[in-house]
């Protein structure tokens, strides 16, 4: 099986088309869950954040699987296939692999080295272990996605400097209205995005109040900061006492527009919501908008250059090492299908010899047997090592379709003898 993604990002199209195909977590997993009636979609993970939908598949074939993938994605949004395919960056096996490790490292983020996406791959991934979309294959590949993000974040300058859309969206709205120390400022939501905000805000010294339709989500996160709390029924009487806002619900029903800030205090308004949830007409009322496509255009790259490279190369790395590891599996039921046929061949024979000398002491027949499988296994072992090691090597020739093709082994019989897994790997033959 290969490994497919298909992304939708800030990278590929503007944040008002990617609005059209952003969902939440729930409708993601029915998405991937979809996925899987696909003839060609073995597994699937779709993640979806504020800067991204992307489908994650481990595909029969390619085309195949790409239409399974743009069909679905199609009829869920509304969006044409014909006009998902121009908005759509499509990388396959080895380059699927690079882009999972890339996007979990921060380095595909639009804050580049930012930290939240290695917390929203994970939510992904186990949201779809939960419901029976993912297996070996895209476990494996998001198993070590996650790793790989952890050591960006701890071993690179880049990971290790606290980077997120939330920062880089305060550091605009600073540099327009200045410090946000003393400052009145509301956050519209109690999720994971709403909660950094208000933290971030806090600590930066705000008096900030949290706004949510779950009054108890509200003043949980309230509570952890010293905040205050108030429900959505009251947003009105909250905007009049605000004098920044920052909204991060991506909710459909929920929106700001000039007419309901008109006669407010309110100067500033940070909107990280996708789709959005405030209306580019407050800018007609003076008041500073940070959002999404804002910060697509206009936030400053605080990772140097040599940051950045020294992340790429961790990363690169281990797409390497993973390649690796991945391709020497793909020949273990070569291996193993060859050492069966070659024990099989080895106890015909000596079966046809305990018929044929039957004079034969016990003795005599069992140094035989040991010392016609010891030549068999000496005459296999260089082969099948070598075959494992080459396999390691991407410039290097298919040597496993080589050995198939010299010894007749059909591929419904290296399926066929692979023995049950231990730990993930095969079970060693009894030539091995």
């Amino acid at each position: 099986m290969s490994i497919l993604a298909v992304s939708v990002s800030h990278k590929t199209t503007s944040v008002d088309v990617l609005a059209r195909v952003a969902m939440d977590q729930a409708t993601a997993t029915k998405l991937a869950q979809t996925l899987l009636a696909g003839d060609h979609v073995d597994e699937a993970v779709v993640l979806s954040t504020c800067n991204r939908t992307e489908m994650y598949a481990s595909v029969s074939r390619f085309h195949g699987g790409l239409d399974d993938v743009t069909q679905a994605l199609a009829a869920l949004s509304g969006v044409e296939v014909a006009e998902l395919r121009q908005m759509c960056a499509v990388y396959f096996d080895e380059g699927a692999v690079a882009h999972t490790f890339s996007v979990a490292a921060g380095l595909d983020s639009m804050v580049v080295g930012e930290n939240q996406i290695l917390g929203q791959v994970k939510a992904a991934l186990t949201s779809c272990q939960t419901h029976g979309t993912v297996g070996t294959v895209l476990n494996a590949l998001f198993q070590q996605a996650l790793r790989v993000g952890k050591r960006v974040q701890t071993e690179t300058e880049i990971g290790s400097a606290g980077r997120s859309l939330v920062t880089a969206a305060y550091e605009l709205l600073e540099s327009d209205l200045g410090p946000l120390a003393g400052r009145r400022l509301l956050v519209l939501g109690a999720g994971s995005m709403a909660g950094l905000a208000a933290r971030t805000a806090a600590a930066a010294g705000a008096q900030v109040t949290c706004v949510n339709r779950t009054y108890e989500r509200a003043q949980r996160l309230a509570t952890t900061i010293g905040g205050h709390a108030r429900p959505l029924a009251e947003l009105p009487e909250a905007l009049t006492e605000a004098e920044l806002v920052v909204t991060c619900t991506g909710a459909r029903d929920v929106f700001l527009d000039a007419a309901q800030l008109a006669h407010s205090p309110v100067v500033g308004i940070v909107d990280l919501a996708l789709p959005a949830d405030v209306s580019d007409d407050v800018t007609d009322l003076g008041l500073v908008l940070v959002n999404l496509a804002r910060l697509v255009g206009d936030q400053p790259d605080h990772a140097s250059r040599g940051e950045i490279e020294a992340a790429r190369a961790l990363v690169g790395g281990e797409v390497n090492d993973f390649l690796g590891l991945r391709r020497a599996a793909q020949v273990a039921p070569t291996v193993v299908a060859l050492r069966t046929m070659a024990s099989e061949v080895v106890s015909a024979e000596l079966a046809r010899l305990d018929g044929r000398a039957p004079e034969l002491s016990d003795r005599e027949r069992d140094e035989v047997h040991r010392t016609v499988r010891r030549v068999v296994d000496k005459l296999l072992h260089q082969p099948t090592v070598r075959v494992q090691e080459l396999s390691s090597d991407p410039e290097s020739l298919d040597y496993a379709a080589a050995l198939r093709e010299l010894f007749a082994l059909h591929p419904r019989t290296v399926a066929a003898v692979m023995s049950p897994t231990v730990n993930g790997a095969p079970t060693p033959s009894p030539l091995s």
